[in-house]
């Protein structure tokens, strides 16, 4: 046979050499995983160990690589949710943030429309009734000022609110290009919101999806229960700061139109009555963390973006000696007085917390408020026995798998067969490594695909071999027959293989959950099968012939 390059011998050797390292700390799950928990703690703690964590780190060398194939929640157990993104709730947010634009609209023509004011709508509907309305077209061409362009795809152009008469009423209402926009900025702000809450839990390898239009998949390994999970992301941290109109210990009073009456976290039996559109909110935090007041007290120190801070500053200026209602989840924290000009958009939070609940509330702050309820209409908790077995049951298909196609392939090729049966194992180790270093969170689904592989791996090789066999029959010499065997059959398995790989990508384009675990493992299955069998198989059988140079070989 024709030697191959040297350099591609060389190449050849280092991807084997590489996989079989990158492998190995799949051999070792627990103790790599324990080193790499103990590892991310160190770095989140500035380097500082405890003796423990100190301990865990010498379960492996730091020299050796520590990326393992992360466990689905199939195979770890963990909590599994759907949830039901309510963006209809947005709509209301939408509108009221419109309120006070239109009312500011309409003060610079007073003369015309005279007193206004907010009347009953829908949800995502505003409805300003005007005292004059002969006066509604000049009202309306104030308030279609406001809207803007929707830039999407499906609505470029189109603006983002209609606004019509109706009697003395001006509605505004958001268009459908907008709602669909901002349904799709609703679902993307879950995602991420969600994403961030479960990141900041310590939760390994979290599978987070939207489906379909107002949908989103949750499934989390190693957590506790779907309770748990629930738990941990439904908790909205939604802040808000308003302007205080009074307080009672009424629980049944009367707030009066477009104000809240809110119970004090804090203060039992006291109650808030607010306005209901907030003076900024927490979507304009930019940075909370726990910190300690004047007294030395815990409490959490905020700060706001640019527009936020303004808002904020001109409030405090125009409203010294006021009360004024730090909101979380519908109930005052604090209420603090005024007591001088708020420059900058940084302030504290104070109250009867410990350290403690100032940390969790500082985080929740930084991950963020959810933009819109969310109903479960699914949760499963997965116990980690039921994943054991299937991570055993998983590991007794891809071992018999594996011998009876190494028995046949001995059986069927003889020597050649010992030669495709090392590639395979290559194969398979190259994969377990490839998995591990993209970080793909291997599950049930995916060892079907590992197995599949192996078949898949096997087939290139009995092409080869079969062909090799129609040379000899024809009467070619070992040597001419094995070179021409690797060079006509190349096309048949690189045709095989191309439209292997399509199906896959478009299972993973399409599919998600399970079918996507089974894409990843089927398409790089499909890539480590390409080069063992074509180039590691070429590269054993090439260096026996060149070394044996055996005058008749049986295939």
């Amino acid at each position: 046979m024709t030697p191959t390059a040297t350099w591609k011998r060389v190449l050849i050797l280092l991807v084997c050499l590489w996989g079989m390292i990158a492998a190995l700390p799949n051999a070792f799950y627990s103790r790599v995983e324990t080193h790499n928990d103990a590892a991310a703690a160190v770095q989140k703690a500035d380097g500082v160990a405890t003796a423990e964590q100190a301990a865990d780190l010498t379960l492996w060398p730091d020299w050796l690589p520590s990326a393992l194939m992360p466990l689905g929640l199939d195979l770890r157990g963990g909590a599994h949710l759907l949830a039901q993104v309510q963006v209809e709730d947005v709509y209301k947010v939408r509108m009221d943030g419109y309120w006070p634009e239109a009312r500011d609209a309409l003060r610079d023509i007073r003369d015309q429309v005279g007193a206004v004011r907010r009347a009953p709508s829908p949800e995502d509907t505003l409805r300003i009734t005007i005292s004059n309305p002969e006066n509604i077209q000049a009202a309306l061409a104030a308030v279609q000022k406001l809207a803007t362009p929707v830039m999407t795809l499906t609505g470029a152009g189109a603006s983002d609110i209609t606004v019509s008469a109706e009697g003395a009423d001006i509605v505004i209402r958001l268009t459908d290009a907008e709602k669909t926009a901002t349904d799709d900025r609703t679902m993307q702000q879950s995602l991420e919101i969600i994403r961030n809450r479960v990141d900041q839990a310590g939760t390994r390898e979290p599978t987070i999806l939207r489906q379909g239009s107002d949908r989103i998949l949750i499934q989390v390994p190693g957590i506790g229960s779907a309770a748990e999970l629930k738990s941990l992301i439904g908790t909205t941290a939604k802040l808000t700061f308003h302007p205080v109109v009074s307080t009672t210990t009424d629980p049944g009073a009367n707030p009066g139109p477009r104000n809240l009456l809110l119970p004090a976290r804090n203060q039992q039996g006291l109650y808030y009555i607010v306005e209901e559109t907030p003076v900024v909110t927490g979507e304009q935090l930019v940075d909370s963390q726990p910190a300690f007041d004047d007294r030395q007290r815990p409490a959490v120190s905020f700060r706001f973006d640019s527009s936020g801070g303004r808002r904020f500053g001109d409030y405090t200026a125009n409203n010294i000696g006021k009360l004024f209602a730090i909101v979380l989840d519908n109930e005052v924290i604090s209420a603090p007085q005024i007591q001088t000009h708020i420059a900058g958009g940084a302030g504290i939070i104070t109250g009867q917390f410990t350290v403690e609940e100032t940390t969790e509330l500082a985080v929740l702050l930084r991950a963020g408020a959810l933009p819109a309820r969310m109903e479960f209409l699914e949760e499963r908790t997965i116990g980690p026995e039921l994943g054991a077995d299937s991570i055993e049951a998983g590991k007794k298909a891809a071992i018999i798998g594996m011998i009876a196609v190494l028995v046949y392939m001995v059986a069927s090729y003889g020597m050649f067969g010992w030669f495709a049966n090392v590639a395979l194992v290559l194969n398979v180790i190259i994969l377990v490594a490839l998995l591990s270093a993209i970080g793909a969170t291997l599950t049930l689904p995916g060892i079907a695909g590992i197995v599949l592989t192996m078949g898949m791996a096997i087939d290139a090789n009995v092409l080869i071999f079969e062909r090799i066999r129609d040379e000899l029959r024809e009467g070619a010499s070992p040597h001419r027959a094995c070179q021409a065997g690797f060079e006509r059959a190349f096309s048949a398995i690189m045709d095989a293989n191309i439209t292997a790989l399509i199906t896959g990508f478009i299972m993973f384009w399409i599919g998600s959950g399970p079918v996507r675990g089974f894409a990843v493992t089927f398409t790089l299955g499909v890539i480590t099968s390409m080069f063992t069998a074509v180039y590691v198989t070429r590269l054993v059988i090439e260096l026996y012939m060149n070394r044996r140079r055996p005058k008749t070989i049986v295939v």
